[in-house]
């Protein structure tokens, strides 16, 4: 159903190379969903294979272990989509859905997905550049897992985070709003009180600021320099 004031894919970055009209007839053949914060979307044990594009809110990639830890993936803003690897491969979903905020969500079935790919080869291009993108994040990922301690972790997730908010003097960052240490922990596999004591110790060395409802890296290149020399590169 479309009847939905947010029943529209044009802030869809996955789109942006479609005429209105045509994204105004996918979009009619979309199933929309409103969600509540907290809510799941989708859930990784689920038969669906639709493709969610997001396009109102804020969602969160998850995943749980089998004591039940809830291992943090990505967060996704308006404008992205998620769900594309069960499309394609029509495999299980690799890993749950949740609202941040108040989020709309359109649905997109797997046969209407594949059809779009084949039509329009700069939608194919763009998610074959994505799911490249995915495949580094996540060698990166397991490289940092699996030679880093816990502190280096969080430093790598701090500068990973404070990236898209780099000011135009590239010599400081805003990361907002100000990330949750639990949500943090998830991401690099350690404990809240780990990442609290590392940004205690980041804010002793005047690394980062707290700046309203957002955190100041105030010397980027050094914390980049830190993970570097860590890492090795």
């Amino acid at each position: 159903m479309t009847d939905s004031p947010h029943a529209s894919l044009d802030r869809i970055d996955l789109f942006r190379s479609l005429s209105p009209e045509e994204r105004a007839a996918l979009a009619k053949q979309c199933a929309w969903r409103h969600f509540h914060a907290h809510e799941q979307i989708v859930d990784q044990d689920s038969e669906t294979r639709d493709v969610c594009f997001i396009v109102e809110g804020r969602v969160r990639v998850v995943n749980h272990s089998l004591s039940g830890r809830e291992i943090t993936f990505d967060d996704m803003e308006a404008g992205g989509w998620l769900g594309e690897l069960a499309a394609i491969d029509g495999e299980p979903r690799s890993a749950s859905l949740v609202a941040l905020t108040e989020t709309w969500v359109a649905f997109m079935s797997p046969r209407l997905f594949q059809e779009t790919l084949m039509t329009h080869p700069e939608v194919g291009w763009m998610v074959m550049r994505r799911l490249a993108r995915m495949i580094r994040q996540a060698t990166g990922r397991i490289m940092d897992l699996s030679t880093l301690g816990a502190n280096n972790r969080v430093h790598a997730e701090i500068l990973r985070l404070a990236k898209p908010g780099l000011k135009d003097d590239a010599a400081t960052a805003e990361i907002s709003p100000i990330p949750i240490h639990s949500d943090i922990a998830s991401r690099v596999s350690t404990t809240r009180e780990t990442v609290a004591r590392v940004l205690s110790d980041l804010a002793r060395d005047g690394l980062v600021v707290r700046k309203g409802n957002a955190l100041l890296v105030t010397d980027f290149e050094r914390l980049e320099a830190m993970v570097e020399d860590v890492r090795g590169s």
